[in-house]
């Protein structure tokens, strides 16, 4: 059965032990939290978001493995390996595990080097060769690994490939490239991860695949239809209404203390006890945890009272 994109597919975080080693009940109680509220329609796990690349072989499969059991919800899983044929034989584990869909990352040595013609489309069929279905994944305009119009439809017209993330963060490149995509393919499902500006792109999507989905998914999701609905205002007001959690999880010095900020919101509602993380993310600075509380209570964000075990 193919996966329904069009609502909120978070991001969530991974949740570490005191002593460093993943806490797979803490994350089963996440992922069953994030199930349970209506609008939610996968989890997509393993990212940048949830530190996917800094943990072991054996620690990702397990926590597909953890979230498949966890929830009746599709679980996408990052697919981060460098060589076209490390990206197919990961994504055929990843399957075996129990994901049912795949994010799939450029080849990182792209970001510093660009991308030859061709290479892109090519990982892509491989990963589908797994039975996941594929995300196309939109990276910023300002790395090397994004990918021009032509690439993106080449990959759009592989089997397997149902959605796209769209993260270009270039607002003349999504107003050319997205009618584009649309029009080509009018079944693939368009999603945007701009998670510190989402208001320009929430008019044009069919569901959103954010970080941000962790620690807000309810008011997302509420956005989400006011987007759809073409409302403006009433969008408008759900942006004014995050702006100040926005500020204090996105507008940092670095996008991946996001992640690091992700945590203390989901500590200020009461759905997670720590804020570790692992290297090389770095704790946030003296009074981060006092920021984030203050702006999780400004955007109306309450503390969750009661969470599946």
């Amino acid at each position: 059965m193919a996966i329904d994109w069009k609502g909120l597919n978070p991001a969530p975080v991974t949740l570490f032990k005191d002593n460093g080693d993943v806490d797979f009940d803490g994350n089963a109680r996440l992922a069953k939290w994030l199930a349970s509220i209506p609008g939610v329609k996968s989890l997509v796990i393993l990212g940048h978001a949830g530190e996917g690349t800094f943990l072991t072989h054996d620690e990702q499969l397990e926590l597909i493995r953890v979230y498949k059991d966890a929830t009746p919800l599709p679980v996408v899983a990052g697919i981060t390996g460098e060589g076209t044929k490390v990206a197919e034989l990961e994504a055929k584990e990843k399957f075996e595990a129990g994901a049912t869909g795949a994010l799939v990352y450029p080849n990182h040595g792209w970001l510093r080097f660009g991308y030859q013609k061709g290479a892109p489309v090519d990982r892509y069929k491989a990963v589908a060769q797994s039975g996941l279905e594929c995300i196309l994944f939109q990276y910023p305009a300002v790395t090397k690994a994004n990918y021009d119009l032509d690439t993106q439809l080449q990959i759009a017209a592989v089997p397997g490939v149902t959605a796209t993330k769209n993260g270009v963060r270039d607002m003349k490149r999504w107003y050319n490239e997205i009618p584009a995509l649309k029009n080509a393919f009018p079944d693939l499902a368009i999603m945007s991860c701009h998670d510190e500006w989402l208001l320009p792109t929430m008019f044009d999507i069919d569901g959103l695949l954010v970080g941000y989905g962790n620690m807000a998914p309810e008011l997302l999701i509420e956005y989400l239809a006011a987007g759809k609905a073409q409302d403006y205002p009433l969008a408008r007001k759900y942006h004014e209404q995050l702006l100040p959690i926005t500020r204090a999880v996105y507008h940092r010095g670095s996008h991946m203390e996001g992640s690091v900020a992700l945590k203390h919101a989901l500590r200020a509602r009461g759905l997670i006890d720590n804020v570790n993380v692992r290297e090389p993310l770095k704790a946030l600075g003296d009074g981060a945890d006092e920021e984030i509380r203050a702006a999780v209570k400004a955007s109306g964000l309450t503390v969750v009272q009661s969470v599946p075990a």
